[in-house]
């Protein structure tokens, strides 16, 4: 496979040469035995889902401000999953017919996880890794299998099929390279944690990547998407000598984070960090971010018994907005539901969550849970804070959520509250209909925030957590930036100030074809701040507008790609660029 040429997604920007390391869990191999007595199988199995239990609520506290509040949910559904009563009345039956703990735990978990894969449904069906993944973990338990092995001392390139969450959480950054997978998407786990890491990265690179041995060298380039495998002595030189002007790029753009995002004619954007913890706060302020375009709050609602308070959430409001300096602040309102499951609001079954009761349509379900959150928020009195609601799909919600939002406020100025002096209220555009119907929604609102992750796979019917279809959810396809275009031109039209804060945001190849659609903030995690900052710097207003117009007249996200590569000018090494 020498000088070979594996094509795949990009997934982080940046370059990467190194030895690859296969990620790999230890094999778990059941032996299908009868079991000794029932009660020596059942005491087994239960130390090893209590022992497995107790690891994922570790696991859970230790990366709660690390990971985003969607891997924190599934690690919660894994959690609740150990005690799951049908999959429980399985084994037990099983061991009662004379099977091993392990054998009984298997088959229990493959029953499930094939029922999930037998539904038509794309998001249940990717649910089947998430219960094969716990399944296997109680398995490790049993049988005393290694999680997986420990990444080398020396800094590597990670190989893997794909990485669950849970893989994901116990990598150690300092000892990675670059990650490469054979599955996955742009919005696949292992994308959104290399950006988060600011580590090259490739993913959906087939079964080419398969035959990779470990410990061959590999060239990761995560702009264009490509691998060399083996490279000879030129091409090592080569991706050598651009890593080192990506470095140093990254490291002129580290220097002047602070300074603002303008373009070389003049036109500022305002960026700003998506936060969902006082650390992710605190990384803002360092790391150059105008604001907060999204902080998130559900951390506040999940793994409990009972919802927060109006006190418990107004302390830790003002927590978290005073480590911002008075930046001006977007707070997301609670994102739960489907998908993030609360134990104290339970729902019927959904067939398909993400598309069911969740966000706002949990809260017209329970008013009395959002009018608390919004009493908490406006009664932290912070001057710039903006109130922004979740999953809008129709004009008659958000005039509802309007209403609400009114009645909260005019209560506390009754009682006397002191309120925010700047106080605006605004809605995502998650959902195709909000962004054809944007110019009937601008009455209501004061601006518009794009969710660029959900919006691509709403507008490409791909599920971005399904690995068989992750890489059609890309927002660089012309569908999704011509919704953007729409949101831009209706909120402008009406006065309203529109952002992104979906991961296109902190994309810096998609920083000129969003200034170039018009959009006025871009949020992103903080770590891509300097990075998209200084993308914005290397272009003019006039440039950015032509290459958007370009990019719209496209058939697809790899042909936008493409172009916006070919146009972007050169980085040079003491320049600020990204």
């Amino acid at each position: 496979m020498d000088g070979q040429r594996v094509p795949g997604l990009p997934a982080s920007p940046g370059i990467a040469v190194g030895p690859a390391w296969w990620y790999r869990h230890g094999e778990v191999r059941v032996v299908h035995r009868a079991g000794e007595d029932p009660e020596v199988e059942r005491a087994r199995l239960r130390r090893a889902r209590e022992e497995s239990a107790a690891e994922l609520d570790a696991l859970i506290a230790a990366q709660r401000d690390r990971l985003a509040p969607e891997e924190l949910a599934i690690f919660e559904a894994q959690r609740l999953m150990l005690d799951d009563p049908d999959l429980l009345a399985r084994v037990e039956e099983s061991i009662e017919g004379g099977a091993s703990a392990e054998a009984a735990w298997e088959e229990g978990i493959q029953a499930v996880a094939a029922q999930l894969r037998a539904l038509p449904d794309p998001y249940f069906q990717a649910r089947a890794a998430d219960v094969v993944d716990v399944g296997q973990r109680v398995l490790r338990r049993l049988l005393g299998v290694s999680e997986v092995a420990e990444l080398p001392e020396r800094p590597v390139v990670v190989l893997a099929e794909d990485l669950t969450p849970s893989d994901t959480a116990t990598l150690d950054p300092d000892r990675v390279l670059a990650l490469a997978t054979v599955g996955g998407g742009p919005t696949s786990h292992a994308a959104i944690l290399a950006r988060r890491l600011g580590i090259p990265a490739v993913v959906g690179a087939g079964a080419a990547l398969g035959g990779v041995a470990e410990g061959t060298v590999l060239v990761v380039d995560g702009d264009t998407g490509e691998l060399i495998v083996s490279p000879s002595v030129e091409e090592q030189a080569g991706a050598e000598a651009r890593r080192q002007v990506w470095l140093a790029a990254r490291a002129a753009a580290g220097e002047v984070a602070a300074e603002p995002a303008v373009t070389r004619d003049g036109h500022r954007v305002e960026i700003a960090a998506n936060v969902g913890s006082l650390e992710d706060a605190r990384a803002a302020v360092r790391l150059g971010a105008e604001g907060v375009g999204l902080l998130r709050t559900e951390f506040l609602y999940l793994d409990r018994a009972t919802a927060p308070d109006e006190e418990e959430q107004l302390a830790v409001y003002r927590a978290l907005l005073g480590a911002l300096g008075g930046r001006p602040v977007v707070v997301r309102t609670l994102d739960a539901g489907g998908d993030k499951p609360l134990p104290y609001l339970p729902l019927e079954p959904q067939p398909n969550p993400f598309l069911g009761v969740r966000a706002i349509r949990l809260a017209r379900r329970h008013p009395e849970l959002l009018r608390v959150q919004l009493r908490a928020i406006l009664r932290t009195g912070y001057p710039a804070v903006r109130v922004m609601f979740p999953m809008v799909a129709t004009v008659e919600e958000i005039r509802w959520l309007r209403g609400l939002f009114e009645e909260v406020r005019q209560g506390l100025e009754a009682a006397g509250t002191g309120l925010p002096r700047d106080l605006q209220i605004g809605m995502m555009v998650e959902i195709p209909s909000a962004a054809v119907l944007a110019d009937r929604f601008a009455p209501w609102v004061d601006f518009f925030s794009i969710g660029t992750n959900d919006l691509a796979q709403y507008a490409l019917a791909a599920d971005r957590t399904n690995p068989a279809v992750a890489e059609l959810a890309d927002a660089f396809h012309p569908a999704v930036l011509r919704l953007i275009r729409m949101v831009v031109e209706a909120g402008h039209a009406a006065g309203r100030w529109v952002g992104v804060c979906g991961e296109l945001a902190g994309e810096p190849l998609a920083a000129p074809l969003l200034v170039g659609l018009g959009v006025d903030e871009l949020s992103m995690a903080p770590v891509a701040i300097p990075a998209v900052k200084a993308a914005i710097r290397r272009w003019t207003l006039a440039e950015a507008r032509s290459l958007a117009e370009q990019a719209l007249r496209l058939d697809s996200a790899s042909a936008v790609r493409d172009l916006v590569r070919a146009a972007t000018p050169p980085v040079v090494p003491g320049e600020d660029g990204g």
